[in-house]
């Protein structure tokens, strides 16, 4: 019987050269590439339509970012499927740093346990960059609805049976997941109507085509101001210092109750970490100009800088947490 021989120490020598070589050109390139970028526009996914809190925030960075970068940054919204049409396509794109996406806790928490199959890893897919704002979420209801607070709202639901039914900006999102933990922990069963993102969601509620949701405060921020909608109470722990009349879920009847939206922007899986670096420094100065605080604070967002090994380290214990509100709602999707 013959043994294929081992290999010459030479050989071996000359294997270990070549991959050295091989790291240290790849890493040369990479930052030379980093040197050089951007040459050309950025494109920002976002997988809700036009309007919604996700498009907001994207629109106050991007505007920031092409300015600081020296090349525009155009948003591109991809709604639909819970934000996992986005994602899907921002998942296929060339890891170069030209495609940017601003994903949320449904994207990047919540859908991987909602959906059965789910067309992107939310890990491996996409590189963390920071995360950008907290955003409570605002159970509001149309002026018609006779209920002007959660206790009210909880009797009148019950009184009332399919009789009312409350929008999201589509399943898996937080205003969905918020909607159904509401229900579980109530004991109720409103129908969930979702849509391709918060604004057309928030245009039905205005037209009293559905008469509730559980809307991330900035895209029903300026209705509430108007009038157009009464807000009953926010899903975070504390009160929102925008409306900081309105009480939390908890103190308005519905103990133990917390639910709060995060935004974050990511660049695609393989992007070169010097370019991962950039953006971060970018977007973390941003998020400190005074102007950029005052427009996140005047939609109810809270600015939420960090580096991209924390964010990753965020998503995952996200995702764990979400997994058990899935489990315990029995929200499913597919």
């Amino acid at each position: 019987m013959k043994f294929k021989s081992q290999p010459s120490q030479a050989r071996r020598r000359l294997l270990a050269a070549g991959v050295a070589l091989a790291t240290t050109f790849a890493g040369v390139s990479g930052a030379a590439f980093a040197d050089t970028y951007p040459s050309k526009p950025i494109t920002m996914i976002v997988p809700f339509s036009a309007g919604g809190t996700t498009d907001i925030l994207a629109r106050i960075v991007g505007l920031q970012l092409g300015k600081a970068l020296g090349q525009p940054v155009v948003i591109e919204n991809r709604p639909g499927a819970g934000g996992n049409i986005g994602a899907s396509l921002a998942a296929k794109a060339q890891g170069d740093g030209y495609t940017l996406f601003m994903g949320t806790i449904g994207t990047h928490a919540i859908n991987q346990s909602l959906y059965s199959k789910l067309p992107y890893d939310p890990v491996k897919d996409f590189a963390p960059i920071t995360r950008v704002a907290m955003v409570p979420n605002l159970v509001v209801v149309n002026p018609n609805v006779p209920a002007k607070s959660i206790k009210e709202l909880i009797a009148y639901v019950k009184a009332n049976p399919n009789k009312i039914s409350y929008g999201s900006s589509g399943n898996g999102s937080s205003m969905h997941l918020s909607g159904e933990l509401f229900n579980s922990m109530t004991g109720l069963n409103i129908q969930h109507v979702p849509y391709k993102g918060s604004a057309p969601a928030v245009n039905d509620l205005l037209g009293n085509q559905i008469g509730l949701m559980f809307d991330n405060l900035p895209s029903s921020y300026q209705h509430v101001k108007a009038g157009k909608l009464r807000p009953l109470a926010v899903t975070s722990a504390k009160r929102s210092p925008a409306l900081p009349d309105v009480p939390t879920v908890a103190e308005a009847g519905v103990p133990g109750y917390e639910a709060t939206s995060w935004f974050a922007l990511y660049a695609t899986g393989g992007t070169p970490k010097a370019i991962v670096d950039r953006l971060n420094a970018e977007v973390v100065k941003i998020l400190a100009m005074p102007d950029v605080q005052k427009q996140m604070a005047g939609q109810g967002a809270e600015p939420n800088p960090e580096k991209p090994e924390q964010l990753a380290a965020f998503m995952k214990t996200e995702a764990a947490k979400w997994a058990k509100v899935v489990k315990a709602s029995g929200a499913t999707v597919d």
